[in-house]
């Protein structure tokens, strides 16, 4: 019997194969870069992931231009606001997606490490991992790829964000990493779509809603997530996802 390879040759070959796809297609529009990876990966392997948030209308427009069936994963963290799970709703029904997977943090994890729902207020790494974290590996665990709405504009630790890049043995696109505000709002507005209603109020990077406060003039968009803690991401898009789905396949 043929041994299987590796889980580190495999991860090469994953972060390979994510270069090489990054020189080919990295530097294509991105509607064109999503139509290509689903010829690429085939339908029933690649989703796209979104949180419903500020500018989630634009990848999650495209996509369904392209194919309306796709899987989309949404993380409901049972901490968002109101108004973001009515969007998920609404904008679904415009667009016509037909395929939103909602995934849902563990209730063992929750009621063994935040029975009040209150863990964010001492350990919001901790929270995020469980919230968060495990739940995203598990969404996106069926897929060999998946895309995301990030931006290398939304914060400085991602001003290097490639278009495809490796999570593990998977991959990992972000079609809209070169994209800044202003290609975002006249997309927006050129194609008429429904933006998420906290936008107005100065919500401009939207998670959940204990974490996340208004952004103030002249700070990044993402300035407003976990507002005055050295932590800038939850972990979704960090090496604890690897390791999540490291551990999910065992």
């Amino acid at each position: 019997m043929e041994a299987k390879p590796k889980l580190p040759d495999l991860e090469a070959e994953t972060q390979a194969e994510a270069a090489r796809l990054d020189a080919l297609y990295g530097y294509l529009p991105p509607a064109e870069i999503i139509s290509r990876a689903v010829e690429l990966f085939g339908r029933g392997d690649v989703a796209a992931v979104s949180s419903f948030g500020a500018d989630s209308a634009v990848l999650l427009h495209m996509v369904a231009g392209i194919d309306s069936a796709l899987p989309i994963v949404f993380l409901d963290t049972g901490k968002h606001f109101g108004e973001t799970l009515d969007y998920r709703d609404a904008l679904a029904a415009d667009l016509g997606l037909t395929d939103i997977r909602i995934i849902t943090p563990e209730e063992a994890a929750l009621n063994r490490d935040d029975p009040d729902g209150k863990l964010h207020l001492t350990n919001t790494d901790a929270c995020c991992a469980i919230r968060k974290v495990e739940p995203m590996a598990r969404g996106v665990e069926p897929f060999r790829a998946w895309f995301t709405g990030r931006k290398r504009f939304q914060a400085a630790t991602r001003q290097a964000l490639p278009v495809f890049e490796a999570v593990g043995t998977r991959i990992r696109i972000n079609p809209l990493a070169r994209w800044t505000t202003g290609d975002l709002a006249d997309y927006m507005k050129a194609h008429a779509l429904r933006e998420n209603p906290l936008v107005a109020y100065g919500y401009l990077s939207i998670g959940c809603f204990p974490c996340t406060s208004i952004v103030q003039p002249g700070e990044d968009a993402r300035s407003g997530r976990w507002a005055g803690q050295a932590k800038t991401e939850c972990g979704i898009h960090l090496p604890e996802l690897d390791r999540s789905l490291a551990n999910a396949a065992h």
